[in-house]
């Protein structure tokens, strides 16, 4: 799954065995339509739309969190990976639960995290993104960019209107956000999808298989 999921992020699911394409492409497809109607629930449920997305995310890095910890402790990865695994999977847990715990106060709780949260993960992200090459710097840039004027725009209505009105603005930016997100997922799925029923590659009569990972027996 390592393997599988780190195809997925970079983009690439060349390397990705058939059999974990064929456990993987149906979790992204239930994972991309949960979060379309997450969003689009939240948009049209004005009175907890905050509290459905927070709770979302929430439950979300919970479970992610659990899933990296409990590979760690399965001991099936090695020490460096297995390192990464439990700080990012204590990280998802803590920060999952407070999501949940948040979402569970009130509407205005809810709404307030997604006012200083959205923009901080936006911000984030594009920073983290420019670190890398190509399409990746260009998206990180334009993220970077997007964040600051999202920050520009809930600042100047809080400071205009109120600051309800800002956590309202800021839980219809996160729904839209997680409907764009869930796109490349989607996308990701039908990639992995195409692994998964691609055929075997044939074995000529006589062929033990010994030499094609050296380009073949002609090599």
């Amino acid at each position: 799954m390592a393997n599988g999921g780190t195809g997925i992020l970079t983009g690439s699911t060349e390397s990705m065995a058939p059999e974990v394409a064929r456990r993987t492409w149906p979790r992204l497809v239930g994972l991309g339509v949960l979060m379309v109607v997450v969003a689009v629930a939240a948009l049209l449920w004005e009175a907890a739309g905050a509290r459905l997305l927070l709770g979302a995310l929430g439950l979300f890095l919970v479970v992610r969190g659990g899933t990296l910890l409990r590979g760690v402790r399965s001991g099936t990865a090695d020490a460096e990976l297995a390192g990464r695994a439990r700080v990012l999977g204590t990280a998802a847990l803590g920060w999952g639960a407070a999501g949940l715990v948040a979402a569970l106060v009130s509407e205005a709780v809810a709404g307030t995290v997604l006012l200083i949260a959205v923009p901080v993960a936006l911000l984030a992200a594009g920073v983290a993104l420019t670190g890398r090459g190509g399409a990746a710097r260009r998206g990180g840039q334009g993220l970077v960019l997007w964040a600051l004027l999202m920050t520009g725009l809930l600042v100047a209505t809080v400071l205009g209107q109120s600051w309800e009105r800002a956590a309202d603005v800021a839980t219809v930016v996160s729904a839209l956000a997680l409907a764009v997100l869930a796109v490349p997922v989607l996308v990701g799925a039908v990639g992995v999808r195409a692994v998964a029923v691609r055929p075997a590659p044939t074995v000529r009569a006589g062929c033990a298989g010994c030499a094609c990972g050296a380009g073949g027996c002609g090599a």
